[in-house]
């Protein structure tokens, strides 16, 4: 243990230790102080290995009968129950002239040695011997889907509750080589849905043992600046709400890091997606208006780089013209209450008369519009001017507007979501698969509808 002390110098130095360990191919050994592995030394026997030298050097020696396969589980034994009982924050000037450190020392209470001016920190040794099980017994205790008993698991629950005991998640993904994260990105310009979607993503994620990191983007097109910061956390999975290309996917495979695309496809080259079906959605408001006599029709939409308002946008266009209506008069949007607002004087100064329908990329920038109509140009919604918008946001069920709109399944589509993710991240060479979602038509109040067909 002579070169603890300048090996321990940085985080990085011990995470490149433990995946020099794992990556060893079957004829090589370690000889730096710590391990010293034989010849012949499987991948699968180094991984066993390092699972148990985290048990005390007693039960490590009768796991292994070569010399020096039991000298090194007694040494790893040292270096990983040293390591979760020192902070990784070492000055410069402890780097310049390192002390030599010798492991800690076992009380005879049971406790942790402690740090000068810091409460003892306690381990999975602490919790097993307090419980009188084995420390693989209290790993499996916590983790999610592990199979244990009830018994078992009060036992050790409880001895760890009186040493309040916590794991240390970042101790347990140097050994896995797992970060138990899941990156989800999303744009700043996003729609009031999405505290919905984070908080279910949460909760499935959390069944799973995994935890969301939340990456923000100002725009659409701002992808690439966040995904190379997405690397940076060695995420075991990604879900993206916002628009990738094919470049930046091609580089999610080249990782091998999972990732399911939200609300949004590549057209380019099959993906892993869930989506509603925005096109659909659009065509069959287009429809209802149209069956109610509207025919000069005008669009608010979303951003040039938002990939749900272009779908919806298209699916409009496409069914008036099948319609053979008059091309909409089309403004572009930001997906807020004031770009409602100033679409639709927009809207009016164009065209120098009221439309029959204004159809919106969003709910928010609907009550913009709503707003406006009402109150700064005296128009009667729906009676004058029908509105409508989409997603079925909270705000759009509120008296005041009873939105027209079509409500997406947020729940069904971030349950599908936390599902694929999972999925991949255990059968990384399972094919893409895309789900698509139907949104719900709400009829409101501030448009006026017909009848079709298939309704």
């Amino acid at each position: 243990m002579n070169n603890l002390a300048e090996i321990l110098h940085s985080q990085s130095t011990i995470c490149r230790f433990f995946r020099t360990v794992v990556d060893l191919p079957s004829s090589r050994r370690i000889q730096d102080g710590f391990v010293f592995g034989c010849g012949g030394t499987s991948r699968y026997d180094l991984a066993k290995w390092f699972d148990d030298a985290c048990r005390p050097p007693v039960v490590a020696k009768r796991r292994f009968g070569h010399p020096a396969m039991r000298s090194a589980a007694s040494r790893a034994y040292q270096f990983v129950s040293f390591w979760e009982r020192m902070s990784l924050k070492t000055s410069r000037s402890t780097r310049k002239s390192p002390a030599k450190l010798q492991p800690p020392r076992q009380e005879a209470s049971g406790q942790s040695s402690q740090t000068p001016g810091r409460p003892p920190l306690v381990t999975s040794y602490d919790v097993a011997r307090r419980a009188g099980v084995s420390q693989s017994a209290v790993s499996r205790c916590f983790k999610p889907g592990a199979s244990v008993s009830e018994a078992m698991r009060v036992r050790v629950m409880t001895a760890a509750n009186e040493l309040a005991y916590t794991p240390n998640a970042i101790a347990r993904s140097l050994i896995t080589r797992r970060s138990n994260l899941v990156a989800v990105l999303i744009s700043n310009l996003t729609n009031l849905y999405y505290p919905e979607v984070l908080s279910e993503l949460s909760q499935q994620f959390a069944r799973h043992g995994l935890r969301v990191l939340l990456f923000t983007l100002p725009h659409e097109g701002d992808a690439d600046k966040m995904v190379a910061q997405v690397w940076e956390y060695q995420v075991d999975g990604v879900i993206a709400a916002a628009r990738l290309n094919p470049k930046q996917v091609a580089e999610f495979e080249r990782r091998h890091i999972p990732f399911v695309l939200f609300n949004r496809t590549l057209r380019e080259r099959a993906v892993n997606a869930v989506v509603c079906d925005q096109i659909e959605g659009a065509r069959i408001l287009v429809s209802r208006l149209a069956a109610a006599g509207h025919k000069r029709f005008a669009i608010i939409s979303g951003p040039k780089d938002s990939f749900v308002g272009q779908e919806r946008t298209r699916g409009a266009r496409e069914r008036l013209a099948e319609l053979g209506l008059p091309e909409p008069v089309v403004v572009q949007g930001n997906y807020d209450y004031d770009s409602g607002a100033r679409g639709l004087r927009q809207i009016l100064q164009t065209r120098g008369r009221t439309p029959d329908a204004v159809i919106c990329g969003n709910d928010v920038m609907a009550i913009g519009c709503v707003d406006t109509a009402r109150h700064e140009f005296g128009l009667d919604v729906p009676k004058k001017l029908s509105i409508a918008g989409f997603d079925g946001v909270e705000p759009s069920t509120w008296l005041s507007y009873n939105l027209t709109t079509l409500r997406q399944p947020m729940h069904q589509m971030a349950q599908a979501a936390a599902e694929m993710v999972t999925s991949i991240i255990n059968h990384p060479a399972a094919a893409p698969e895309r789900r698509v979602f139907a949104a719900q038509f709400v009829e409101g109040g501030t448009a006026r509808l017909g009848k079709i067909a298939h309704q």
